[in-house]
Order: structure tokens, then C-alpha cells, then sequence
């Protein structure tokens, strides 16, 4: 197995992870101080017993017509490019019919399951959530599917939900997840020190017609919209997010002064280790879990934040893990997917995650391949 020296670092990434989330590390069992409370216990313990639909109803944002979550659910399988297993609660709609697809297929990465975690949540005429959560780390899976399941419960119950401080609620959501994510470390629920989870999230509210996106890390966010939305032709696709990485200027400054530093693998990363310790090895400077990683790298899990009116010319909006970015642009995301209808939408997704595939196989030689998730909308539909 053949490694990439990152020159006067000393730190070397193997081969088959070269392009993953997590390079060389030292496995070291660390304690980020991070204190346990009462609150995070008992807000673990409400969030458990309730379904988003019951949350739904209890806070009065369920204003609207039918309603229904589905999305991801762990799974042990460990064969490559098969579907994750899916659950599903509330009404019975069928999501093409809201010119919704999705897809969430594991990777060529035999020691784990499927880390990618999912969800949409609609209410009919009312709003919808979708996010993309990608797990790095031994138990990133897990990690990825306790944000899954929690971070939109925590977005609904907040009383600033769909108001005018939508941003600074989300911020809020994402920083209580994270406590949450160290709470259950130390409850022994979860083993977040050295594994964590990308966090994509779009509140989508169909009354006023916007998009509010907050993200850390780089599952990336793309919109597509046309040129003329009379004629609907060629249509641009443009990233509302931007990938977290290391050696971007404002990110690097963070973690330097926090103690970290940004190194570079040798091959295609950057990654933050802290000052004097081979961990945690990230190609990421924002993600939620990863508790050594924040408690002595600088890591980061506030959320940017961005607003987006719909315009009729506004088509498609995808949300992916960046096993689907890695080898494909924005623009030939939205080529390939803008020109499908709606009653297409979860064939069009399940051929872009099969084209993120080949590209993986051809690129990396068969070595490796990343999970790959895809949440498509048709925002005109």
C-alpha cells in the first residue's frame, strides 16, 4: 500500500484514503473537556421521544396540508454502490410527484457502511427541510445520523423558525447539535472524538418563497436557474455554499490562532492537525462531531449562513455529499439534471450519483470510491 509524504510535516496519508476525509492520524484517546449538563441530557431525552411530525404539531408550525419526513437510516450493509436502507413517517406522498428525488449510495470503502445521512421533511404549502450530512471517521455513520435525526427537531421547536431571524436561529441549532454530539460522547450514546459529520441545510418556506441554507464543511449546495425563464433553456448552475477547507484564508487564520495548523498531504488535501499532535487529520476546517478536533485544532461548527429569494427563474436546487463533487462541477451537475422534468426526478438523481461513480472508478483507478448521496428539487414544480 503506497503513502504520500507531505514533505517537512512528516505526516503521511495511505493511498486508498488520499482523497477522503480523514488522513494519518493518531489514534489517540483524548478528553475535550467538553461538560456534560442537565439541559443537553434532558433535551437528549425529548428529542428521543418525539418524531419531527409530532413536533411539527406540538409547535404549531404544521400549518398546511399533508406532511411527511423521509430519509436515511443506519445500516450494517457493506456492499459497494448499493442504496442506503430509507424511513419513512407521516403522510404516504410520493416525493416524485413534488419533483423530489434522492439517492444515497455506499461507496468502495470496505472496512465501513454507508456514512451519508439524509432527510426531507415537507409540509404541504407550507415549508420544507432537506439536508445532507456526510460521517468521516470509525464511527462517522453514526455521527452523521444523530445530526440527521436531531438537527431538524431542534430547527422547528426554535420559536425564530421561519421569522426574520431565521440565520441567527440556524446558527443557534447547529452549535446546540454540536453540545448534543459531546453530550452523547460522554453518555457513551455516540464515539465522537475522532468522527464527525459534514451539515448541509436548506429551510425551504413555500409561503414566502425563499431558501435559507446553512452549512458546515463541503456538501455542497447548487442551484440551477435559466437564462430566460420564459423560454427555459440553458440553465447556469452556481454553488450557494462554499466548501470549508484548511488552507482558505480566513479558515487557516482560525485555526492557527487556536492553537491548530493546516498541512498539506502531498497529494490533494489539506488537513488540520493540532499544534503537536498527529490528529485529527481533516480535509475540513467546519464539521459538527470530531470533539479533539475542535477542542485542539480549531475546528469550527458555526454554520455560514446565506438567504435566497426564488425567482421564476430558479429551477433545481441539489444538495450532495462530496462524493459527488469531488470529480464534478456545479455546472455539469445542472447539465445533466436541469433538463429532466420532475416525474423524472429520482431516475435524474440516481444518474448522477452512477456518473459521480464512474468518475470515481476512472479517476482513482477502482481504489476508492466516497459515499455518495444526492437530494434533487425542482423548485417549479
Amino acid at each position: 500500500m503506497g503513502c504520500s509524504q507531505s514533505g517537512a510535516s512528516g505526516v503521511q496519508t495511505p493511498t486508498q484514503r488520499r482523497r477522503l476525509s480523514v488522513g494519518a492520524v493518531d489514534e489517540q484517546q483524548g478528553d475535550p473537556g467538553f461538560d456534560t449538563t442537565e439541559e443537553d441530557r434532558g433535551l437528549i431525552a425529548a428529542l428521543s421521544a418525539a418524531t419531527v411530525i409530532d413536533m411539527i404539531e406540538d409547535g404549531g408550525s404544521g400549518t398546511g396540508g399533508r406532511r411527511f419526513s423521509i430519509g436515511s437510516q443506519t445500516d450494517q450493509v457493506k456492499t459497494s454502490f448499493v442504496n442506503k436502507s430509507i424511513a419513512h413517517i407521516g403522510d404516504e406522498i410520493s416525493p416524485v410527484s413534488l419533483g423530489m428525488g434522492y439517492t444515497c449510495r455506499k461507496g468502495l470503502k470496505p472496512e465501513s457502511p454507508n456514512q451519508d445521512s439524509w432527510t426531507v421533511l415537507k409540509v404541504d404549502g407550507n415549508f420544507s427541510i432537506y439536508g445532507v450530512f456526510d460521517g468521516h471517521g470509525k464511527q462517522g455513520h453514526d455521527v452523521s445520523n444523530f445530526v440527521k435525526d436531531n438537527l431538524p427537531k431542534l430547527i422547528i421547536k426554535d420559536k425564530r423558525f421561519k421569522s426574520s431571524d431565521m440565520p441567527a436561529s440556524l446558527s443557534e441549532c447547529f452549535r446546540t447539535v454540536q453540545s448534543l454530539v459531546a453530550t452523547a460522547d460522554r453518555m457513551k450514546k455516540l464515539s465522537a472524538q475522532m468522527s464527525g459529520t459534514t451539515a448541509t441545510v436548506v429551510v425551504h418556506d413555500h409561503s414566502s418563497n425563499k431558501l435559507t441554507v446553512a452549512h458546515v464543511a463541503d456538501s455542497t449546495c447548487v442551484l440551477g436557474s435559466w437564462s430566460d425563464s420564459a423560454s427555459k433553456g440553458a440553465q447556469s448552475g452556481v454553488a450557494l455554499t462554499r466548501d470549508h477547507k484548511p488552507n482558505l484564508k480566513d479558515e487557516r487564520a482560525r485555526i492557527e490562532k487556536a492553537g491548530g495548523r493546516v498541512v498539506f498531504d502531498g497529494y490533494a488535501n489539506h488537513r488540520v492537525y493540532a499544534k503537536n499532535g498527529r490528529y485529527p487529520g481533516l480535509n475540513m476546517s467546519r464539521c459538527l462531531g470530531d470533539l479533539m478536533g475542535h477542542a485542539d485544532a480549531g475546528c469550527s461548527c458555526d454554520p455560514e449562513v446565506l438567504e435566497h429569494p426564488i425567482s421564476p427563474k430558479d429551477s433545481v436546487l441539489l444538495l450532495c455529499s462530496d462524493g459527488v463533487w469531488e470529480f464534478i462541477t456545479p455546472q455539469e451537475a445542472i447539465d445533466m439534471v436541469g433538463n429532466q422534468t420532475p416525474k423524472q426526478a429520482m431516475n435524474t438523481a440516481d444518474t448522477l450519483a452512477k456518473e459521480a461513480w464512474d468518475r470515481w472508478i476512472r479517476e482513482e483507478g477502482g481504489a476508492v470510491v466516497d459515499d455518495i448521496t444526492v437530494v434533487l428539487v425542482y423548485l417549479q414544480q
